[in-house]
């Protein structure tokens, strides 16, 4: 089968005819061809980083859509499907309530064993979330990222007229920005500094900032008349932007901390105090939730997805699995623009 592995950190071949995978992932499971697998933003660090991965080899890939291929409980061969890739264990705390990736012993495809990168995989069928006939397979692998993105968003209390602002306008940023707009924001700005970003939010109807032309907290006061936005979503992990996120926040505001911080972020008396008197309300935001099923995040995220979601403007690139080594050094080394990559791993299921 088909397989893009990194053999060690930057190094990333691909193997034409590496042998399917029999690994049982421990559960109830079948065989799944996959159609499309993105590439995250974690993959960058997890690929080229020294000990970024937890082994090596390593087929990456936690994003992805596939076709069953066998007969399984509760699931038929030719069935489209997209797969959450945290497999929970059970005995400990949050695994009867559904909070897996509150759990401290789980496995995940394209971490912590091979993922979707690769022609074929066992996967539990417990993992798998039927595709409805009108979401293509390709989009229906950015299914995790809009599924954080959610549940992210679902932690905030927003009442119809909200203004909503999102710093970060790469796709977990503009995929918030499309829940806040569909849980009933009426005004959502987005907060960049790459113009490229920017103008793709613009032509997807929000309103924008720059970032990189003044500063972002002045211009949001100026945009809402000095009131602010009452919820703010910080989606870059960049301790300049949670700073920013804060001062953005309207009084009785919330913050949902959604990128993955890098560098140390500190707080001064001045601005804490600043919290306490307008009586912020700031939450973390973890992965996503698979329960319970049918109002769960996986499964509002495809019945949304190719309709008020949509996905096909943030994808920049959608190559075939042979040019993986090629566009992870592209992105690493930033010889080109890429918003959202997509490999096309089986091209004929992604037509």
């Amino acid at each position: 089968m088909k397989s893009l592995v990194l053999e060690s950190p930057g190094q990333f071949v691909f193997h034409p005819d590496r042998s399917v995978p029999t690994e049982d992932p421990g559960a109830e499971s079948v065989l799944v061809r996959v159609a499309a697998c993105g590439i995250c933003g974690s993959d960058i660090p997890r690929g080229f980083d020294p000990g970024g991965a937890y082994h090596y080899p390593l087929v990456l890939g936690h994003e992805f859509s596939a076709v069953v291929e066998e007969d399984g409980p509760g699931v038929k061969r030719g069935a489209r499907v997209a797969v959450f890739p945290l497999i929970p264990k059970p005995g400990q705390a949050g695994f009867d309530t559904g909070d897996f990736a509150q759990t401290t012993n789980y496995d995940y495809f394209g971490s912590r064993r091979d993922g979707g990168m690769q022609e074929f995989l066992r996967v539990p069928t417990s993992n798998l979330f039927p595709i409805p006939d009108s979401v293509k397979l390709l989009h229906a692998a950015c299914t995790e990222p809009a599924a954080v993105a959610l549940h992210g968003v679902r932690k905030l209390r927003i009442s119809a007229g909200d203004t909503g602002l999102v710093i970060g306008a790469g796709p977990i940023g503009n995929i918030a920005a499309q829940w806040l707009r569909i849980h009933g924001c009426a005004r959502v700005i987005v907060a960049d500094v790459d113009p490229r970003k920017l103008e793709l939010a613009s032509s997807m109807g929000f309103e924008t900032i720059s970032s990189a032309n003044g500063d972002p907290v002045q211009r949001l006061f100026d945009l809402t008349g000095g009131i602010g936005a009452q919820r703010v979503i910080e989606a870059c992990g960049l301790p300049v932007t949670f700073a920013q996120s804060i001062s953005c926040a309207a009084t009785f505001g919330e913050v949902v901390f959604m990128g993955n911080l890098h560098g140390e972020f500190r707080l001064g008396e001045k601005a804490f105090s600043s919290i306490l008197r307008r009586e912020l309300t700031l939450h973390g935001t973890w992965n996503s939730k698979v329960v319970p099923r049918g109002t769960d995040d996986w499964s509002t995220v495809l019945k949304y997805m190719d309709r008020e979601l949509q996905i096909a403007p943030l994808i920049t690139d959608a190559p075939a699995l042979e040019e993986g080594p090629a566009i992870f050094s592209s992105i690493r080394e930033r010889k080109a623009y890429h918003n959202k990559v997509i490999f096309r791993v089986s091209p004929d299921l992604c037509l």
